[in-house]
């Protein structure tokens, strides 16, 4: 959690970035079928675990998107041992899930009261990023807090146009230059940020992974930036990630990393889908926390990844 809320204990401040677990139930309950309730009532009625039950459940994991490596460890561990039998499966899992997402790290949002706090959102065009970063900056102006854009997507049709669209209708400043050099805007922006005052600046990027070479030296140039400029005022390198992507977001999770130093991921779009097995995914293979979740179109739905309520809401039993 914040370090603000800590201190002010404000809840209001409080209730931008949380929201109910029936809430959050609701939200994840397709993915709680797909990857809970059908794999349960697949297995928990058989006597003993043999190795067409456990083929079967290996499947269903897997086609839940929780990944071939994390499906496979699941029900190889089943393999070799006794102990646990199928009627205890809601709860094996259970455990099994809350150990991975426990062991990527924690979920707060790094923020620092009294000083400048630099986000730098990357992702493939079409992940929901800049709908991501009008939110995340929504929330923050609803914090208190001084909130610029940087808009360092500047080759892509009309992505600054939809950024100062969505500045605007969050009451944000932003930093806008058409057409140059990305790491050029990122410059004048951290400069800007610096000079006054501010106490977030959020940086939207390209995601062309069609051009994976040159959108990696763009991002890595990006990240030289600010690595020279303001090195400590970085908190976040974020990943946005779709989740009705699926397994697809391990393969994006792979490539971002290679050209950035990724600290979390937000995932978007969970409302509906039944594909939020990559959270647990992702958090196995590349020890990435998933820190933001969107969970609706309006700019209030973006809100902070609670382990224990996403593992509560998933394996509620209806």
């Amino acid at each position: 959690m914040f370090d603000f809320f800590k201190k002010n204990d404000n809840e209001k401040e409080k209730s931008f970035w949380s929201f109910s677990f029936e809430k959050l139930k609701n939200t994840i309950s397709n993915t709680a079928q797909n990857l809970v309730s059908d794999v349960v009532s697949t297995v928990e009625d058989e006597e003993e675990f043999d190795d067409f039950i456990l083929d079967d459940m290996e499947d269903l994991l897997i086609k839940a998107d929780l990944g071939v490596n994390l499906a496979s460890s699941i029900t190889d561990k089943l393999r070799k041992q006794t102990k646990v039998k199928p009627s205890q499966i809601r709860e094996f899992l259970k455990n099994e899930f809350k150990q991975v997402l426990e062991e990527a790290g924690d979920t707060a949002l790094n923020f620092n009261d009294n000083e400048l706090n630099i986000y730098f959102v990357t992702g493939v065009n079409g992940a929901g990023k800049t709908t991501l970063i009008a939110k995340l900056a929504n929330n923050f102006k609803l914090s208190g807090k001084k909130v610029l854009l940087a808009a360092a997507d500047t080759f892509r049709a009309a992505a600054e146009e939809q950024l100062d669209i969505w500045a605007k209708r969050a009451q944000v400043d932003i930093v806008r230059k058409d057409g140059i050099d990305p790491a050029a805007v990122v410059y004048d922006s951290i400069k800007k940020a610096q000079n006054e005052n501010y106490d977030v600046l959020i940086i939207d990027t390209a995601g062309r992974l069609q051009n994976k070479h040159n959108l990696m030296q763009e991002l890595n140039k990006i990240k030289s930036v600010i690595d020279k400029l303001a090195p400590a005022a970085l908190k976040e390198s974020i990943l946005v990630l779709d989740a009705n992507t699926g397994q697809n977001g391990l393969s994006q999770a792979k490539q971002f990393s290679e050209a950035v130093n990724l600290t979390s991921v937000a995932l978007t779009k969970l409302d509906g889908s039944a594909k939020g097995g990559i959270i647990i995914a992702i958090a196995k293979e590349f020890k990435l926390p998933v820190k933001l979740i969107g969970v609706g179109e309006k700019l209030e739905d973006l809100k902070l990844f609670n382990t224990d309520d996403f593992i509560n809401a998933l394996f509620l039993k209806k």
